[in-house]
């Protein structure tokens, strides 16, 4: 697994597009409150960090330029830290309950005859188990998914 931050940071963003955003995934993983978080902060931390920085020049002065600007900066990370985060999470290794899990789910939706997307690596992450949801969201009825929830 590589440790670059800008290819942790490109995984997050990938995860979180592919992750299914379903209420009944809700209690058993954090992915959906981190995304939605995550999107929240990209729309109104940019503004915020620019509104911080400018009120905290207008009342201290030109002395307090470097502690405003940090306080921006650390406002504009917020997101990234999202995005790494899910692009971490998306390269874990599954719990055993939940690789049967997901074991489980493929081997379902072989039966029905659906096309599942193979994991990448012997043991499956969270982003197999993201593409395999997502697959089983497109092709499948929601009867399958409340058979599972």
């Amino acid at each position: 697994m590589r440790t670059d931050v800008g290819h942790t940071l490109q995984l997050g963003v990938v995860y979180s597009q592919t992750w299914p955003r379903l209420q009944e995934l809700n209690l058993m993983f954090p992915e959906n409150r981190v995304i939605r978080l995550t999107l929240l902060l990209k729309m109104w931390m940019p503004p915020l960090a620019v509104l911080s920085v400018c009120v905290q020049l207008q009342y201290f002065g030109s002395s307090y330029l470097w502690s405003a600007l940090a306080c921006g900066l650390f406002m504009l990370a917020l997101p990234l830290q999202g995005y790494f985060w899910l692009g971490v999470r998306s390269q874990s290794q599954l719990p055993p309950a939940i690789s049967h899990w997901y074991q489980d789910i493929r081997a379902q939706m072989q039966q029905a005859g659906v096309q599942v997307p193979q994991a990448a690596t012997g043991k499956p992450c969270y982003s197999d188990l993201a593409n395999v949801l997502q697959s089983a969201l497109r092709q499948l009825d929601k009867a399958f998914f409340h058979h599972w929830f």
